[in-house]
């Protein structure tokens, strides 16, 4: 049995140990070890807005960065939530467990709390709770890339097609060698087009009698 005395002196260190547990400001909602979810946001909560569409000629992350395949957003943009990216990825690693090394990069990350309001609600009152993770890709982005080690184009394909057909809208299978999209244009690299050297005549003396 504990004494009355022991329990006293063991709770300063017990408020101590519980003071030292403190939650980051602007976190909020419980991120387990297996959801894709960021560990500190500026504001707990965010306005909806629009999924941006490429107007100022930027071709950034529209080709590979980390692996040798992957694929990209070919038909308008579209709002991933956290579970269907983490979904897709499941998807995509238990289809490549054969290659022994062979790792999936996810190009893009559920960074904007999503809040939801019930249904047959008023209106006022302050905005909705918060219900997931969310972000806003616009079209041609990289969603997923298969590297790491040297792996055949057939696996690679059926591993992100697979992993495809788990996420909204439609996407293009690329390589290393594939062009930068802008919107729904492919922008090809300028040709080089060398022409041939023209042959050099040599005039030959004239010999006066």
């Amino acid at each position: 049995m504990f004494s009355f005395l022991s329990v006293s002196s063991a709770l300063p260190s017990i408020r101590q140990a519980i003071a030292t547990v403190s939650v980051p400001k602007g976190t909020f909602g419980a991120r387990f070890r297996n959801q894709i979810a960021p560990r500190k946001v500026k504001y707990a909560k965010r306005q909806k807005g629009r999924i941006p569409i490429p107007t100022g000629g930027s071709i950034r992350g529209t080709t590979l960065a980390y692996g040798e395949y992957g694929i990209r957003i070919k038909a308008q943009g579209v709002r991933f939530t956290a579970k269907q990216l983490s979904t897709a990825e499941e998807v995509i690693k238990r289809a490549i467990k054969v290659v022994k090394g062979a790792k999936v990069y996810l190009r893009v990350f559920p960074d904007i709390p999503v809040c939801i309001k019930g249904n047959e609600t008023r209106m006022g009152k302050g905005k909705g709770t918060f219900e997931f993770w969310a972000t806003r890709v616009p079209t041609g982005r990289v969603i997923f890339e298969i590297g790491g080690v040297p792996i055949r184009e057939e696996i690679a394909r059926e591993a992100l097609r697979l992993g495809a057909a788990k996420l909204p809208t439609t996407y293009e299978f690329i390589t290393r060698k594939t062009p930068p999209r802008l919107g729904n244009m492919l922008i090809e690299p300028p040709s080089l087009s060398i022409p041939p050297p023209t042959p050099v005549t040599t005039l030959e003396p004239t010999q006066t009698p």
